[in-house]
């Protein structure tokens, strides 16, 4: 019996803060983004509620590098990419874990911060902003260096 499975995730919302860019020691770039999901709903007495949810994302490669030239804190983006769930041991030998979102494609939302406050086209120094990013730099899960994610893990 053949079993489907897809691992996909697509969130548009806001950074709350700006683009970390690392090296890892394969040379290769990581960005890591922390992204602000506003979800509403109706609860039994007939009232909308609103949530927000925290997502970490990772961008890997020159797409992570691109992110972190264009992108500040506030800014909106649509993410498309994959679910990452990974565990670790902690220094005091308790187990824990984490999911993020390995983000494939990175589409840049609205108008930049700069560019609202008449700066030109959104970076300040006269290049012009992508629209968005295509992963090329697709990234194995086996791959991915735990410890080098573990050091953008924030607060769930």
């Amino acid at each position: 019996m053949s079993t489907i499975c897809v691992n996909r995730v697509i969130l548009t919302g806001n950074l709350t803060r700006d683009p970390e860019l690392r090296t890892l020691p394969s040379g290769n770039s990581v960005c890591d983004l922390r992204l602000a999901v506003d979800t509403k709903w109706r609860n039994p007495a007939g009232s909308w509620n609103d949530q927000t949810n925290y997502f970490d994302v990772t961008v890997f490669g020159n797409q992570g590098e691109i992110v972190a030239k264009y992108m500040q804190k506030g800014r909106a983006v649509a993410v498309d990419g994959r679910l990452h769930w990974r565990e670790w041991e902690t220094k005091d030998g308790r187990k824990a874990q984490a999911v993020n979102v390995i983000a494939e494609t990175v589409q840049f939302l609205g108008v930049p911060n700069s560019a609202r406050n008449g700066n030109g086209n959104g970076n300040g120094n006269g290049e012009e902003e992508p629209a968005g990013i295509s992963g090329g730099d697709r990234q194995d899960p086996s791959a991915i260096d735990d410890e080098a994610l573990l050091a953008g893990v924030g607060d769930f």
